[in-house]
């Protein structure tokens, strides 16, 4: 549950107040407009909403994204910073976490030994793989663009490819009323009640999605640190280990 801040909290009950007082006095009652002082996308249909929201997203180079994608039976946990030419940040996957580092077409995986031995025992060779993992603890290594791991890795540091698929909600869309994120008032949006998504739009400065619950269990992602930039560089070449044309399998 967010916490409302006191301030709001205050004005509220100071509103509530002064309603009362007015139908006491035999006038009209009131209510506070949740859209006031607002970027006014709440009153508009759900589907202009929607379209505003992803026209915001695609209008700023950088933003950061967390939280959990379910994909192909797999839960990934994400904590990622995307922009324009690549992108950084970690991945987790049945357990095991790793970091990713794109930038242009040039993708770097680093991960512990644990993550690099053969735990299938593939090579038949023990000591092998372990002087395998070993070498690439810790280190960068640059995932050939044939390997089949490049596209799928990629496509979590591609923030039009990820914000694309994501902020298309299925089914029917409708409003879900107003709500706050981390202290921010939103308008929520919803595909076929909720079975198809729900997205939680920024009532305040721009309309940037702030919070995304996946239809079907597939995960929930918050969205900030929209338009603030970040360092993006390729590792040092002390860093990086370059292991080929494929990647070990793991």
């Amino acid at each position: 549950m967010t916490a409302i801040p006191q301030g709001r909290t205050r004005r509220a009950a100071l509103v509530s107040t002064l309603c009362a007082l007015v139908v006491g006095l035999g006038t009209t009652g009131c209510s506070e407009d949740p859209d006031a002082g607002t970027n006014g996308v709440g009153k508009l249909s759900a589907q202009e909403i929607q379209s505003k929201t992803k026209k915001a997203a695609g209008s700023v180079d950088a933003v950061r994204l967390a939280g959990t994608v379910v994909t192909s039976g797999k839960t990934y946990t994400l904590d990622m910073r995307l922009k324009a030419d690549g992108g950084t940040g970690s991945v987790t996957a049945e357990g095991s976490t790793f970091h990713l580092l794109r930038v242009g077409e040039a993708l770097y995986l680093k991960a512990d030994a644990a993550f690099w031995k053969h735990e299938d025992g593939e090579s038949g060779d023990a000591g092998a793989d372990k002087a395998a993992a070993d070498k690439l603890d810790g280190k960068y290594v640059k995932v050939p663009t044939g390997d089949a791991s490049y596209k799928k890795f990629s496509g979590f540091t591609d923030k039009d490819l990820l914000l694309d698929g994501l902020l298309t909600l299925h089914g029917s869309v409708k409003t879900d009323g107003h709500h706050e994120q981390s202290g921010v008032r939103t308008i929520r949006i919803t595909g076929d009640g909720g079975s198809g998504g729900t997205l939680d739009v920024s009532l305040e400065g721009e309309p940037y999605p702030l919070r995304l619950v996946r239809g079907g269990g597939a995960g929930t992602l918050s969205f900030s640190s929209w338009g603030k930039d970040f360092a993006l560089k390729e590792p040092a070449e002390g860093e990086t280990v370059d292991y080929g044309k494929q990647l070990p399998t793991s």
